[in-house]
């Protein structure tokens, strides 16, 4: 399939072609074949190269894909609002928040201008964020809260506060896994001939495909993703937050419980990529320059939590998730009469919360311990669904 994209300049060209001989050299060591899971990380995330890691635009109007908080500040003021609300209400939760993958700031800055504004600052901001590039970005875009704004490199071993992971499950690394005639096989990345990157099917021991409800009925052909390193991150948050006093996780993504995610008409999966505003399905499209993306299986999100001993607070849709916790009323600070103010963040709020735009494709998990959760935020719940 020839894709009709726009061509990437020169500079970008060379750094995929760099990252491409780094992912071949590592095929031919590995004896010809890789876990497309190694792939995926590799093309994100290898040092100054991978597309996480390297220096250009991601977000925005500028970069591949927009993100809520680049969408309107409200997001981030509502997420502020619902935090601070819960910090109040819960003598164990300690008036800190971390977030894990803050991309470029923004949500972050809109978190702390809230909170400022309420008068309710945190005691500390801590930002996990392994991207040297994105961590530079962040810093200038967070240096008036730079006395609370603290970055570290992996998450703590216990946690006592707010956590918020906007976007993050959807871009870790994720094998493929496709259903032969012999039984499930890994789908991994080789080389052709000519030395492109290809995919091909191998009978591996380890495959987790007990993450797969009904796994032996799905017909010959049926493709999916299994997420081992976001179940994992999930045991670590989950048992982050059950070792701290009190705390609480907000995970906005897209995705579906286990019981939809594995439905017989999506069997050619959910991995999606994402360059200059395109979404398509080659994930090796001049790798590292573009976003590669799974949907997430929120049901084996949540599972891997409560093994460690968080409970479920809330799963539900982001717009549901922002009308409870308080976002028309935070738009309704602006006055209508106000348009050249007003209507910007009215359109935002639009995009958040609609059906037709970010509002049911995102879901929101809410994972946490000793919490005192608003009864209106249970309002559209959907947890029986997991």
């Amino acid at each position: 399939m020839q894709l009709q994209l726009p061509e990437p300049g020169a500079d970008a060209q060379s750094a995929s072609h760099t990252l491409q001989q780094l992912i071949a050299g590592e095929i031919a060591a590995a004896g010809g074949w890789i876990s497309f899971e190694r792939y995926m990380d590799l093309a994100l995330y290898a040092p100054q190269v991978g597309y996480y890691s390297g220096g250009s635009a991601k977000l925005g109007k500028e970069g591949d894909f927009t993100t809520a908080p680049e969408i309107s500040p409200l997001y981030g003021a509502t997420l502020a609002h619902l935090a601070a609300e819960v910090i109040a209400a819960s003598p164990e939760v300690d008036n800190v928040l971390l977030e894990f993958g803050a991309g470029t700031g923004k949500l972050a800055r809109d978190i702390l201008s809230e909170l400022q504004l309420r008068e309710a600052l945190p005691r500390k901001y801590f930002i996990v964020e392994i991207s040297a590039q994105l961590r530079a970005q962040q810093q200038a875009t967070l240096a008036a809260f730079a006395s609370v704004v603290e970055w570290l490199d992996a998450l703590p071993e216990s946690f006592s506060g707010v956590v918020v992971g906007n976007e993050v499950l959807d871009a870790m690394p994720v094998r493929l896994a496709v259903k032969a005639a012999e039984g499930w096989l890994e789908r991994g990345v080789a080389c052709d001939a000519q030395g492109r990157l290809r995919f091909e099917d191998r009978a591996v021991a380890d495959l987790p495909v007990a993450q797969i409800p009904d796994a032996d009925e799905l017909p010959q052909g049926y493709l999916t993703e299994l997420a081992p390193v976001a179940i994992g991150f999930m045991h670590t948050l989950g048992r982050m937050l059950a070792r701290g006093a009190g705390g609480l996780a907000i995970l906005p993504d897209y995705g579906f419980p286990a019981a939809e995610y594995y439905l017989l008409d999506r069997d050619q999966g959910t991995l999606m990529c994402h360059y200059r505003h395109h979404a398509h399905p080659d994930p090796f499209y001049w790798p590292g320059l573009q976003d590669i993306t799974a949907h997430v299986d929120f049901t084996a999100m949540a599972v891997a939590a409560v093994e460690e001993g968080a409970e479920v607070l809330a799963y539900t849709s982001q717009g549901a998730f922002l009308l409870n916790a308080g976002i028309g009323e935070l738009l309704l600070r602006t006055s209508p009469e106000d348009s050249l103010r007003y209507l910007p963040l009215a359109n935002g709020m639009q995009k958040l919360i609609s059906p037709a735009e970010m509002g049911e494709l995102f879901k929101v998990l809410a994972i946490g311990k000793n919490v005192e959760w608003p009864a209106r935020m249970l309002r559209h719940d959907r947890t029986h669904r997991l």
